[in-house]
């Protein structure tokens, strides 16, 4: 359907003579074009529209549904800054929400950034004609933007935050038990590495576990190796063992279940760490192991590069207006939170990279605050995630380290349980990130899918399938989208159950 040619039918009439489209629904060979205006129609504007829309409709029965929405300075305000983090990262950086002015005239408005100008080699015109074109896809009207430079405050630098020693973690090991030799390492190892802590380059380190698969492969040159996934207790490690003539067989005797030692290095690989096991020999964890726990650094005093901003669902005041909010729902707060991430695994005990996190903040059964930002990846970004998020390699160049990112998290969550959609994935990010700064997320945690498996019937728990059950529309897979659908769909759930899930 070519939009602007609709629409510019549709803006004929004076009630509908800034109307924008915001979205278009199927249901039942029925199309139903949804219109917003900013200014009193008829019901003969609607006939109009449904006319109009009749012949866009590609053959399927059409009407229009229209709704009167007039946007607020704060609405322009928090839209202009979001599109800024979604699609200018490096200049958004330097932008607080109070750099951001707006004015409004009847008709649309129009935007003021201030910026200083150390970051005025951004292309201005860029910057501006992208944000007025979302505008104007967005909200009623006219809407023109400004960008104005101040000279460049002089900033102190601001001192890294060293934890204190105790903070510092060496990595753990433990004794092996039951050591004989296969290849028989030189020299014997004595203890292993726990396969969590196996997070940085290291020379001749052993790890101890429990097989969980092997199997027997070929190189092209027809030469046996073996690919092994061990398991000690605190990870998974997935590696190749070239096997040497004399001891082959032995090593094709190993099943899944038998406990073996392999020594050799963790060494950077395609962007990642993975280990190369050199020798392979029989050993096991004492028998009494259990895997120390580390106590959290503690929350950071300030935050480094991801500040909360004010956040708000402007209809959320329905949710429960019907009811009162559960007591326990109200007393506690929860960071609602998605990930996108480079892949959905752990390949030789080094995850994927996240790329972007977003978050909110549920205070007293209202939506108050918002965590957003992307997150500087050391690989490229798949062409099949580009495919599914639409975020490329451009739109993290000057994110920050995934080093300050969860530093920020960690203190956004602090006294937080936290909430997501098929929560287990998402945490088992922040927690392998959170560890390797030596933050413990160890929150209590919400799943949404759960949740609408216990009180739904749906064809399935997918988070944009719960959304449309309850009428919420968004864009789906980039993270501070699906984090606010998911809190909305939270605080559905909540109300429909009465209170927390058990």
């Amino acid at each position: 359907m070519k939009s602007e040619e609709y629409l510019a039918e549709i803006r004929k009439r004076a009630g509908l003579c800034r109307a924008v489209l915001k979205r278009i629904t199927v249901e039942q060979d029925v199309a139903t074009f949804h219109l917003v205006t900013d200014v009193n129609y008829t019901q003969e504007d609607v006939a109009y529209a449904s006319e109009v829309s009749r012949r866009y409709a590609d053959g399927l029965e059409a009407r229009a549904a229209v709704v009167k929405s007039v946007p607020s300075e704060e609405g322009i305000r928090r839209a202009v800054a979001e599109l800024l983090g979604a699609r200018f990262p490096a200049f958004a950086a330097f932008v607080r929400p109070e750099d951001i002015a707006v004015t409004l005239d009847g008709a649309g408005g129009r935007f003021y950034i201030t910026a200083e100008e150390q970051n005025s080699v951004q292309k201005q015109d860029a910057v501006l004609d992208e944000v007025c074109a979302a505008l104007r896809r967005g909200f009623c009207g006219t809407w023109t933007g400004e960008i104005r430079y101040v000279p460049a405050k002089r900033k102190e630098e601001i001192a890294r935050e060293v934890p204190p020693e105790e903070y510092i973690f060496s990595p753990r090991f433990f004794p092996i038990d039951g050591y004989a030799p296969i290849d028989g390492s030189k020299p014997r190892p004595e203890r292993a590495i726990y396969i969590s802590d196996l997070n940085k380059v290291m020379q001749g380190v052993s790890v101890c576990g429990e097989i969980v698969y092997i199997e027997e492969r070929r190189t092209k040159t027809d030469k046996p190796y073996f690919f092994i996934n061990l398991s000690d207790g605190t990870g998974n490690l997935r590696t190749s063992y070239f096997s040497r003539k004399a001891t082959v067989e032995k090593v094709r005797d190993l099943r899944a279940g038998h406990h073996i030692c392999l020594t050799g290095d963790s060494e950077l690989y395609n962007g990642g760490l993975a280990f190369r096991a050199k020798y392979i020999d029989f050993g096991a964890p004492p028998a009494d192991f259990v895997p120390e726990q580390r106590p959290s650094r503690p929350v950071p005093a300030q935050y480094r590069a991801v500040f909360p901003m004010p956040e708000a669902d402007l209809v959320q005041g329905d949710l429960f207006g019907r009811q009162a909010i559960a007591k326990e729902f109200a007393e506690n707060t929860f960071v609602v939170f998605d990930l996108e991430t480079t892949g959905l695994n752990r390949v030789n005990g080094m995850m994927d990279h996240i790329i972007e996190i977003g978050a909110v903040k549920i205070e007293g059964g209202k939506i108050t605050e918002k965590f957003s930002s992307f997150v500087a990846c050391p690989v490229r970004i798949p062409p099949e995630i580009v495919e599914i998020t639409h975020i490329t390699d451009d739109m993290l160049v000057g994110a920050p380290p995934i080093s300050d990112v969860i530093a920020d998290f960690y203190k956004f969550t602090a006294g937080c349980s936290l909430v997501a959609h098929n929560a287990p994935f998402d945490c088992r990010f922040i927690t392998y990130y959170g560890e390797a700064e030596g933050y413990r997320f160890d929150h209590r945690q919400y799943d949404t899918c759960t949740f609408a498996q216990e009180l739904l019937h749906l064809k399935n728990y997918q988070l944009q399938t719960v959304a449309e059950y309850f009428g919420f529309t968004f864009r789906h897979h980039r993270a501070y989208d699906d984090a606010f659908v998911t809190a909305k769909i939270f605080m559905e759930l909540v109300r429909q159950n009465g209170g927390l899930p058990r």
